[in-house]
């Protein structure tokens, strides 16, 4: 997946809200969107080079969203908005080989009390996916989540009802950079979301991870990575 126009370099300075940041973009000290819930704690420091996409719509509040944060040889994306295009972008291309029996993909179906991300059908029925979007990593473990989502147990709940009622569903973790080796749910950050993630899988969710690669002009979704539970 492209960007679809160049990234604009710029410094972090500091959070000022969840969805607000400070930059200074050459010289001006000036907001961007954080198109992320999440913590970041580790990503979001003062003086982090980062990369600033221009927003699209105009007479937005924030004229641009932040895109990626470099951690220094390795470059990480922050929106956690593209999971679910980059496991769609795959999953057409034919690169997603368990998924290899369905031939049409869904957006945002309602699944009982959820809205899950991706529906695949075709020959083989219905697969149910859910996407989750991974910044986290700690000597090449991938981590989620950084917070608690108790949203993110509801999905789980939802998949595991699918599975019930006959039809295949997962989880994929996308790890929006390339230094993770394997992914575990992050038990610290939510005790009770791992829980639920192990529960799910023994009820016959599948759950996998992929890492990305990530550049300044497109990221991809790369390789699967083991997931450790």
């Amino acid at each position: 997946m492209r960007y679809g126009s160049k990234l604009i370099e710029a410094r972090f300075i500091r959070r000022l809200n969840r969805f607000a940041a400070l930059v200074e973009l050459e010289g001006a000290h000036v907001q961007a969107h954080v198109p992320n819930s999440g913590r970041m704690r580790e990503l979001l420091t003062e003086g982090r080079r980062s990369l600033l996409r221009r927003a699209g719509k105009p007479g937005r509040k924030t004229a641009y969203d932040l895109a990626l944060v470099d951690l220094g040889g390795v470059l990480c994306s922050v929106d956690s908005r593209l999971p679910p295009h980059l496991v769609e972008e795959a999953f057409g291309s034919g690169r997603l080989e368990q998924f290899a029996g369905y031939q049409q993909a869904r957006r945002e179906v309602g699944l009982g009390e959820s809205r899950i991300d991706l529906a695949l059908s075709g020959g083989s029925g219905t697969c149910y996916v859910e996407t989750k979007s991974v910044t986290l990593v700690e000597e090449g473990v991938a981590l989620f989540p950084d917070a608690p989502t108790e949203r993110g147990r509801k999905h789980l709940a939802s998949l595991t009802e699918a599975v019930k009622a006959g039809d295949r569903a997962a989880v994929v973790f996308v790890v929006q950079r390339s230094d993770a080796a394997s992914f575990v749910p992050h038990d610290s950050a939510d005790e009770p979301f791992g829980q639920a993630l192990r529960a799910a899988a023994s009820q016959g969710v599948e759950v996998y991870a992929y890492r990305c690669r990530v550049s300044a002009g497109a990221i991809t979704l790369e390789s699967r990575i083991p997931v450790n539970l």
